[in-house]
């Protein structure tokens, strides 16, 4: 069973950057499509990015274009992803998954973007 651990949230002003990390058990991790979801309060939970088992961001969604960027690094189990020039409306519990997602989701990391 994949176990998916999400860090790296926090407080940031407007215009500002986080970088939100996951760390992903089970050896069928580099073989993956990844993602990056998230999760606004009385909000679907919707796929931000994603990136192929070898390392090439396939989707943003449009919202994010040019200011988000998804990595990997398959040796680490871990996928990242850099978010700068953040907004209000980024305010989200971040959340890693396979794509498609397995049923099981890790706690996923708070984001709040306020001045």
């Amino acid at each position: 069973q994949v176990q998916l651990v999400e860090s790296g949230g926090g407080l940031v002003q407007p215009g500002g950057s986080l970088r939100v990390s996951c760390v992903a058990s089970g050896s069928i991790f580099s073989i993956n499509t990844m993602g990056w979801f998230r999760q606004a309060p009385g909000k679907e939970r919707e796929l931000v990015a994603t990136i192929s088992s070898r390392g090439t961001p396939h989707y943003y969604i449009d919202s994010v274009k040019g200011r988000f960027t998804i990595s990997r690094d398959n040796a680490k189990n871990t996928v990242a992803l850099q978010m700068n020039s953040l907004k209000p409306e980024d305010t989200a519990a971040y959340y890693c998954n396979n794509v498609p997602p397995l049923p099981s989701w890790g706690q996923g990391t708070q984001v709040f973007v306020s001045s």
